[in-house]
């Protein structure tokens, strides 16, 4: 049995007397609920029987069972007190006392855990005192003790910490470990500071046995339509060198029409991400800032960007080369000017700087397109379209191998015709679609050598998504010099259940001759290699697509890019996998390319999971990364413990293991 006395004020207490479950209103927002109520006029006093319930005006609830509360609570005894601070919160004690707004429980019990498991508390924290500030809604906890399922497991002469009505306070967030055989052991020590609801930031100390310490900041910012965000690092490693990293995103709302973003990403040096575990594959990091204004029928954007490497070697890049300002992008498409027919305006300004050398390229284009749909479900598609190109180049490498300064000019009409043919069948209670398709583009053949090496344009790969496109090549600096036509089918079946498959197969012909062909492209004089897609979905847990490309010649496969799924929710095998067949050894260092990337979650329990990932090169046998790990998530906790390792070798960093371990509690679902 365990009794209480307290100083809970009590006003306006109206005398009741019932045999069922009764609500007692004290000023409007106190109340006392009870099986049985009654009050002792000439004592002033009231007595419950049963079950209690008493809620102060802050919303702070006490129960407790045959209670005896005195004049104005002054005085308040019952069995079995808990003090509520949550769902599944509470304060458990021998003593009890209220002074004002400090709540004191002696001999205490806490815990967040109430009824999670049926075999008693996953943790709780007993203590010699608990004084609860009602005012700041902290928790000051004196000799706490950890326990774990009733096993002791960590003491503390002092701490304190928020209640769960908190969403956020200034203090120690739970640390965590890793481990890799470079760095050695690392501890994380996060400090967490609230400047206000919408402001705080984390600073983080990361001790390592085989290195200087770390140092992190994360800030965030959330401001009426817009957000900042930010986060860096620094050290200063054993070696003497000064390294570090930042990373910037904010995005600023402008009205309901206009947006506008800052990037920032930069780093001392190509390794540095890598080696203290900020890397995520990224090729080069990406420096800027873009203004995007849109209409219903129209947009503008306008952007910069700065580059920094982080690829190492002689490997063969087409982008990023050199830094972009500006890069302005108008659009606008008009409203159905007769029938179904629209017109499309576009202006592009382009300015590319880098190792003594620059372009600026202006062009401006307009569309006009008319969709028909004729006899027999037959649909035609016919488009014009004029461009005109102005460029001037300081100091630019031309195609030819020259190096050019001055101004050039073009004017580039072209044209296409689009032909589809959908046709629909039911059968059993499958849906059958059945669509031919055929374009031929109308372009003005131009010189190549006339304009400079790729600005913005990389070349292209041959596949079913280029097909029937206006422009087959990235960017817009390359033409597509001359008439062609693009054709294939695509054939796709749908159940009720939700089942759905689809095939597609179409290849491109070329009138005039390239210029130039890459080998791996797909393309040649004349016929283009064969591309398709197959996929299937089953809408419960399968889903497998893939996309290839076939020689021309003797239908031998070429490129094929894989990615398959099976399962749902926690449980799912995931496979991805690539295979090109390079036909230019002259461009990179490896003869092909083929990596399969593969993942898997098993979920053990209703709270264990296992989790895996890992990239395969089939080329050099071995993993280029790969890492897992099990987790476990608890209403009142969370830990895991993951495994990565990385292949890469590059500049200074060699390929690492890493082990990390994360533990927490949770109050309420809020982590800590």
């Amino acid at each position: 049995m365990k009794k209480i006395a307290g100083s809970f004020i009590l006003f306006s207490v109206f005398y009741c007397a019932y045999a069922y479950s009764l609500s007692v209103d004290l000023n409007e927002a106190r109340t006392i609920v009870a099986p049985r109520i009654e009050y002792d006029v000439k004592q002033d006093t009231i007595k419950t029987i049963g079950p209690t319930e008493i809620t102060n005006t802050s919303g702070q609830r006490l129960t407790l069972v045959d209670s005896y509360i005195s004049e104005r609570g002054e005085e308040i005894i019952g069995d079995d007190v808990k003090l509520w601070l949550g769902d599944h919160v509470y304060i458990e004690s021998d003593n009890v006392i209220r002074e004002g707004d400090l709540t004191i429980a002696r001999h205490a019990t806490f815990t967040a855990c109430d009824d999670c498991d049926s075999f008693g508390n996953a943790w709780q924290i007993s203590t010699y005192k608990i004084i609860h500030n009602d005012d700041t809604r902290m928790l000051r906890f004196f000799s706490a003790i950890l326990r774990a399922y009733e096993i002791p497991i960590l003491w503390w002469p002092y701490f304190e910490m928020p209640d769960p009505r908190v969403k956020y306070k200034t203090g120690f967030l739970m640390p965590d470990f890793e481990s890799t055989n470079k760095m050695g052991t690392q501890i994380n020590i996060p400090f967490y500071v609230s400047l206000s609801d919408t402001h705080d930031m984390t600073f983080t100390l990361s001790y390592l046995t085989k290195e200087n310490p770390l140092f992190q900041l994360q800030h965030r910012l959330n401001a009426p339509h817009s957000e900042f965000r930010t986060q860096g690092s620094f050290t200063h490693n054993r070696a003497g060198e000064n390294r570090w990293h930042i990373f910037n995103d904010d995005v600023i709302e402008l009205g309901e029409n206009a947006r506008a973003t800052i990037f920032l990403e930069r780093t001392s040096d190509k390794t540095y991400l890598q080696k203290y575990g900020f890397y995520s594959d990224q090729p080069y990091l990406d420096s800027g800032a873009k203004l995007e204004v849109f209409g219903q029928s129209s947009y503008i954007i306008a952007d910069a960007h700065i580059f920094q490497e982080l690829r190492s070697g002689n490997g063969y890049w087409a982008a990023p080369d050199g830094n972009i300002l500006p890069n302005i992008r108008a659009v606008h498409q008009t409203a159905p000017i007769f029938g179904e027919t629209y017109a499309t305006f576009g202006a592009d300004v382009l300015g590319i700087s880098g190792d003594n050398t620059s372009t600026q390229r202006m062009i401006g284009d307009i569309r006009l397109t008319t969709p028909w749909t004729l006899w027999g479900g037959n649909r035609l598609t016919a488009s014009v379209s004029a461009r005109y190109d102005l460029y001037h180049f300081d100091n630019t490498m031309m195609v030819d191998g020259s190096v050019y300064s001055g101004f050039k000019n073009r004017f580039l009409p072209s044209g296409y015709l689009e032909w589809g043919l959908p046709m629909y069948r039911v059968s059993g209670k499958w849906t059958q679609i059945l669509e031919p398709r055929a374009r031929i583009t109308m372009m003005r053949h131009m010189d190549e050598e006339e304009m400079a090496l790729n600005n913005d344009s990389a070349g292209t790969i041959l596949t079913d998504s280029t097909l029937f496109s206006t422009n087959r090549l990235s960017g817009l600096d390359l033409w597509e010099n001359g008439t062609y036509a693009d054709y294939g089918v695509r054939w796709a079946a749908f159940s009720p259940r939700g089942d759905n498959i689809e095939l597609f197969l179409g290849q491109s012909y070329d009138f005039t001759d390239r210029p130039s062909i890459d080998l791996n492209s797909g393309f040649h004089n004349g016929l283009s290699d064969y591309v398709g897609r197959v996929s299937y979905n089953n809408m419960r847990g399968l889903n497998i697509a893939t996309r290839f490309r076939l020689n021309q010649q003797n239908l031998s496969l070429n490129h094929m890019e894989t990615t398959a799924s099976i399962g749902i929710g926690k449980n799912y095998f995931n496979i991805g996998h690539i295979w090109s067949q390079n036909l230019d050894t002259a461009l990179v260092d490896t003869t092909d390319v083929n990596e399969a990337i593969i993942g898997a979650s098993i979920r053990l329990s209703e709270r264990w999971r296992l989790g895996w990932n890992s990239v395969y090169s089939m080329e050099y046998g071995q993993f280029m990364r790969h890492g897992g790990g099990v987790y476990y998530n608890h209403p009142c906790y969370y830990l895991s413990v993951e495994y990565k390792h990385d292949n890469t070798n590059k500049d200074d960093y060699v390929g690492d293991t890493t082990f990390q371990f994360k533990f927490g509690m949770a109050i309420n679902g809020q982590r800590y």
